[in-house]
C-alpha cells in the first residue's frame, strides 16, 4: 500500500480545510515545494495535491504552484480539482500530474469520462474521485449534494483502466477521527479498480487498518502537518512484510 501525503493547494500556499469547509481553512505553508521536499525525505512516493481554487471555480490558478513542486521532487503525483474537460487534463498532465483525479466533472458527463478513461494514452494515468456524504456523492468542491451512492459508482467502474477510486468521507476530512472503514470496505468489494483512502487519518493505526482492509493506499492530511503521523515511521512500517 502507498501512504500519500497531501498537499491542498490555495492561493498558492498549503491550507487544510475541516470537511470541505472554505471558511474553516489553517494555512501550514507559503512553500508548496519545501513541503513536497519533506515528503520525499521522509520515503513518500506519490503526492495527493488538490487544488482547491479550481475545485471550486474551474479556473487552474495553481498550476505555478504545481509545477514548483515537480520541479522540487522524483515522487509521483496525484492531482485534482478542476479536471474538467480534455484540455484541463491535458494541462495538469502537462505541468508534471502523473495521475489526474476527475470527480465532479464525471458525474455531471459520464459519457465523456467513459470515453477519456478509455483512450490508450490515459490508461493508468486517470483516478474516479468519489466524495461522500452519508454514502452519497457531493459534488462542486463538496457544495452540491446528489442523490448517487458513491458504491454503486465504484461498481459501474469495474475493470476500467482506471489507475485508482478515490473515496473521501466528507464528515471526516481533516476532523482527525478516523476514516470511514466499514464504507471503505464496503466500496473495495464493489469494485476491482485500487481504492486510495482518503479522510480522517488520524493516526499510524488508521494507516494499518486501511491497509488491512485492503486498500491500495492512504492518503494523509492533516494528521501530518499537526505531527500526529510521523510521515517516515509509517513509510516504514506500511512496508513491512
Amino acid at each position: 500500500m502507498d501512504i500519500l501525503p497531501a498537499i491542498d493547494l490555495r492561493g498558492g500556499k498549503v491550507v487544510r480545510l475541516a470537511m470541505g469547509d472554505y471558511d474553516r481553512q489553517t494555512v501550514y505553508s507559503d512553500d508548496p515545494a519545501a513541503v513536497a521536499r519533506e515528503f520525499a525525505a521522509a520515503g513518500a512516493k506519490w503526492i495527493h495535491i488538490v487544488d482547491l481554487d479550481a475545485a471550486r471555480s474551474g479556473e487552474l490558478t495553481n498550476l505555478p504552484a504545481l509545477a514548483a513542486i515537480r520541479a522540487a521532487v522524483p515522487l509521483h503525483l496525484e492531482v485534482g480539482g478542476g479536471a474538467r474537460n480534455d484540455a484541463a487534463v491535458a494541462r495538469l498532465i502537462d505541468c508534471g500530474a502523473d495521475r489526474v483525479v476527475i470527480g465532479s466533472a464525471a458525474l455531471k458527463d459520464w459519457a465523456w469520462f467513459e470515453r477519456l478513461v478509455q483512450r490508450d494514452q490515459m490508461s493508468g494515468r486517470l483516478a474516479l474521485g468519489l466524495d461522500a456524504r452519508e454514502g452519497k456523492l457531493a459534488v462542486a468542491g463538496w457544495r452540491e449534494q446528489s442523490q448517487v451512492a458513491a458504491v454503486d459508482l465504484a461498481a459501474r467502474v469495474k475493470g476500467w483502466p482506471l489507475g485508482a477510486i478515490i473515496y473521501t468521507d466528507i464528515a471526516r476530512d481533516g476532523m482527525l477521527s478516523g476514516p470511514n472503514f466499514d464504507a471503505t470496505a464496503e466500496l473495495i468489494a464493489s469494485t476491482d479498480v485500487s481504492v486510495i483512502a482518503s479522510g480522517g487519518v488520524s493516526n499510524l493505526q488508521d494507516i494499518l487498518q486501511c491497509q488491512a482492509i485492503g486498500c491500495s493506499g492512504a492518503i494523509v492530511g492533516k494528521a501530518y502537518y499537526t505531527g500526529a503521523v510521523d510521515l517516515a515511521e509509517a513509510c516504514r512500517r506500511i512496508g513491512e512484510p
